[in-house]
């Protein structure tokens, strides 16, 4: 390509590539949240990439699983955004206090900042139930960050990816039971999409 070829400068922008993933590998991811085995059967084979073993997950007896690795595996701010299309999927399982969490983590992942971060945080601790919606705004208040806006005090970092795992297991325990495979099939479609972004 001669000089004259090039695209002008304004148009040479270098981005760096999206890391979808909070770890670069499963191991490490295991080693830095040891409760992610806690909360799982199944473990990853040695040098298995993330998409190979998300499949897999889909594939076993225990699919839910597949719901709770990529809760864990996802940095948090995708992950809840990831979380709320979930829900999202599932209106006729979700509640006036369901909806009303849901407009504030949109708000929040609109603007993602930490006085919008403490507020959701306040109005999840304040709700009179801890339904779907409350655990995917609380997933927000713990996404990273202080605690509380005086308690420099660090979250601890499987807080939100819990928070995101029981909000949407429990959205879908909402559904029939007929319904239920089809929409996990949904969400873990959705999942795998976020792993190819890296």
């Amino acid at each position: 390509m001669s000089p004259d070829d090039a695209p002008p400068l304004d148009e040479e922008k270098t981005r760096p590539p999206a890391v979808a993933t909070r770890y670069e590998t499963l191991a490490d991811l295991y080693v830095a949240i040891p409760q992610l085995a806690e909360v799982t059967q199944q473990r990853p084979r040695p040098e298995e990439e993330a998409l190979d073993y998300l499949m897999r997950l889909r594939q076993s007896t225990t699919p839910e699983e597949a719901i709770t690795f990529t809760a864990f595996a996802i940095q948090p701010k995708l992950a809840i955004w990831w979380g709320h299309e979930c829900l999202r999927n599932m209106p006729d399982a979700l509640t006036p206090l369901d909806r009303q969490m849901m407009e504030l983590v949109a708000g929040w992942i609109g603007r993602p900042d930490d006085a919008m971060r403490h507020h959701v945080m306040r109005e999840a601790l304040w709700a009179p139930a801890k339904s779907p919606g409350v655990h995917l705004a609380l997933a927000v208040g713990w996404s990273g960050g202080s605690i509380a806006p005086n308690d420099p005090a660090p979250v601890h970092h499987s807080r939100a990816p819990r928070a995101i795992n029981t909000a949407i297991l429990s959205c879908l325990a909402r559904a029939d039971l007929s319904r239920r495979p089809i929409f996990l099939a949904r969400f873990i479609d959705m999942a795998e999409s976020l792993f190819k972004v890296y």
